[in-house]
């Protein structure tokens, strides 16, 4: 029995689908936090286990019988390595064989505007390997899903105008990496490794306008700010200053090529290569 986390966001979703191609859905059991919307989960013929990763009861309970777990890291950043923590205990307590988690796949995370989220991904990794439970990291470069909360969804009509620079970042496409993670759970061999899921090659936000303009046929021009006066009109649409501070240290990261990392680990885990950029982007805006 297989235990997928955060089973109803679309990390989790994406690796249940993938699984139900492999097994059937009595192998499967899901993690949600809310009935209503794990009812498609249900309807699939998915096992739902209700409760959130604040439960350690509900945690220890939802493990019941299972050998594997696909642990999706929280989006809760101020408690994150807490709530990990509580899932790695109950996968100790109640004999789990085998965790997979999904970690971020950053370099130099100490110098990063939005290191105190980034180091609770790598903290995480450190109590994997203090625990008793045999595990797997799969760190998950930026989401090509991602990309219309940085550039929006008017793009074709505004253009990209994020202080990026010349930064290059290998994005993926979210669903091929809740695959690859779906993969290791499926097959043995992967305990006690980490994996970093990167595109086959980095990309600039040039690249992406000359890639979106391909696919739409729309000219697609890209300009680099100021970070400064990028962060003011965030702040005059009414983004609240957390948001203004998230948004602009992931920006910063692009910019200072912290997730410029390339390896073959994704291609290795899919046996095939990952979507190009243009596939991607294809995809994401519907094009």
């Amino acid at each position: 029995m297989i235990l997928v986390t955060g089973a109803t966001g679309n990390l989790g979703a994406a690796a249940i689908d993938h699984l139900l191609t492999k097994v059937g859905p009595d192998s499967i059991a899901a993690y949600a936090r809310n009935e209503a919307k794990a009812a498609p989960l249900r309807a699939k013929g998915v096992d739902v286990r209700l409760g959130d990763y604040d439960d350690s009861a509900a945690l220890a309970a939802a493990m019941e019988g299972v050998s594997k777990v696909l642990l999706v890291s929280s989006t809760d950043h101020g408690k994150l390595q807490d709530q990990h923590l509580n899932v790695i205990r109950a996968a100790e307590k109640t004999g789990v064989e085998h965790v997979v988690y999904t970690g971020t796949a950053v370099k130099d995370a100490d110098a990063s505007p939005i290191s105190p989220m980034l180091q609770a991904h790598f903290r995480t990794e450190d109590d994997l390997r203090s625990s008793s439970v045999a595990h797997t990291v799969v760190r998950n470069t930026m989401y090509t899903d991602a990309l219309p909360v940085f550039i929006g969804a008017d793009v074709f009509e505004r253009g990209i105008n994020l202080p990026v620079g010349d930064g290059r970042t290998p994005f993926a496409l979210r669903r091929e990496m809740a695959e690859a993670a779906a993969n290791v759970l499926l097959q043995d061999g992967h305990e006690g490794k980490t994996y970093e899921l990167t595109a086959s090659e980095s990309y600039t936000f040039s690249d992406i306008a000359q890639a979106l303009s391909e696919r739409s046929g729309k000219p697609v021009r890209y300009v680099s700010p100021d970070p400064q006066a990028f962060e003011d009109g965030l702040r005059s649409a009414g983004v609240p200053e957390f948001g203004v501070a998230t948004i602009s240290g992931f920006v910063t990261d692009m910019r200072e090529g912290r997730y410029d990392i390339v390896t073959r680990d994704f291609e290795d885990l899919l046996g095939r290569r990952p979507m190009s950029l243009s596939e991607t982007l294809q995809e994401v805006y519907g094009l």
